[in-house]
């Protein structure tokens, strides 16, 4: 292949590339679909991605094409450990797309015989970025390739910055989203207080006032009724509204759960240690996560006392909700009984944190969220 040639493919990688891009919205098929087709076209066999936060934590976000050695027992060699290229770019050291020597996890594959590693020793790695902001690694590889060509890591550089911005872009979409999302509960809520909140109030003093213009005890009784049934609706209508825009969130999760309980009829106690402010996204889920837990205690527990302990550290933040009512006996190793316990599980694990219930009949519900706290969090 002529240089010309060669110029002409790598032009060609980067524009079908850029086309993967530019349609992705969701960053887990991106990455999946844009490896493969760079594993395609550059005729290489095998690639990962990981993606490592603030802190240096790092997950597999992507791969195709691993041997059996790197596979084994779900990917663990893959999910689990150190390794030079992971290290490098934790201690601030890996700028540009290098050759990696050799890779540990392959050497550990081989060392404790977890499969084929089908002739692969080394790879080359480059660092995911946009601007100064990076997200974590590219990894490519193919049998019995021990060296890249300074032509083929400026490709995968700049490949790795077109991801690092399709990254980039769609984590600001995802905030726009969510602020959109907000905006308009804001507006329905608004609008549930102005119109539906009003007329229910209206009807219900209608009948109160009818009921004095009549000496009928037929049509007092369905006055009455219509009074209580307006009245109820009353009072799903403000919890309507309390779900879609809380008061006192302004003032911290701890104040909004706290007027939430006295909607529904709660005595929450608090304890609060080491909080000020929390970054929307954790108090936004919080948030929901409490409103969940109160709606089961007002529905299901049988009392009105619950407890609330909310807790910030540099590395966490710790939220408990308690109650001393009736309970149900739960085991740890069985599935969560309920969709809206299930619910508040996924919405901890979407922010990688850790999801405890504990219930024993006649002896009340705990349950207690902690989520990790990434840099800049403590900023906010």
């Amino acid at each position: 292949m002529t240089e010309n040639d060669k110029r002409i493919h790598e032009l060609n990688t980067l524009k079908i590339i850029a086309e993967k891009l530019n349609e992705a919205t969701d960053i887990k098929d991106m990455l999946n679909d844009v490896l493969k087709e760079l594993l395609h076209v550059t005729d290489l066999s095998t690639g990962w991605v990981f993606l490592i936060d603030e802190k240096g934590h790092y997950k597999l976000a992507a791969d195709h094409g691993l041997p059996a050695g790197l596979t084994w027992s779900q990917k663990k060699p893959m999910c689990e450990g150190g390794c030079w290229c992971v290290d490098r770019y934790q201690a601030g050291r890996l700028k540009k797309a290098i050759n990696i020597i050799s890779c540990k996890r392959i050497e550990e594959a081989i060392e404790h015989n977890w499969g084929e590693t089908s002739g692969i020793t080394h790879h080359a790695t480059v660092p995911l970025r946009a601007g100064k902001e990076n997200f974590g690694l590219l990894n490519v590889a193919s049998p019995n390739k021990k060296q890249f060509t300074e032509g083929e890591l400026a490709l995968l550089e700049s490949v790795a910055f077109q991801i690092g911005t399709a990254i980039k872009r769609i984590q600001l979409v995802e905030k726009a989203r969510t602020h959109a999302l907000i905006k308009e509960r804001n507006r329905l809520a608004q609008d549930l207080h102005d119109s539906v909140n009003q007329l229910l109030f209206s009807i219900m003093l209608t009948a109160r006032g009818t009921k004095e213009m009549t000496d009928q005890v037929e049509v007092k009784e369905m006055l009455t009724y219509m009074q209580e049934l307006s009245q109820e609706a009353l009072n799903e209508m403000k919890g309507l509204i309390w779900q879609l825009r809380p008061q006192g969130l302004e003032d911290g999760i701890a104040t909004a759960i706290i007027n939430y309980g006295n909607v529904l009829g709660l005595n929450i106690s608090c304890d609060i240690e080491g909080v000020c402010r929390l970054p929307q996204y954790i108090e936004e889920e919080l948030w929901r996560i409490g409103q969940e837990a109160l709606n089961n205690c007002k529905k299901h527990a049988e009392t009105t006392k619950v407890h609330v302990s909310l807790s910030k550290t540099d590395v966490h933040v710790k939220m408990t909700i308690e109650d001393d009512g009736i309970g149900f006996n739960y085991d740890e190793n069985v599935a969560i009984p309920s969709l809206g316990l299930k619910g508040m599980k996924e919405r901890v694990e979407r922010l990688d944190g850790i999801f405890k219930l504990k219930s024993i009949s006649g002896k009340g519900t705990n349950i207690e969220i902690t989520i990790p706290l990434k840099k800049g969090d403590n900023n906010d």
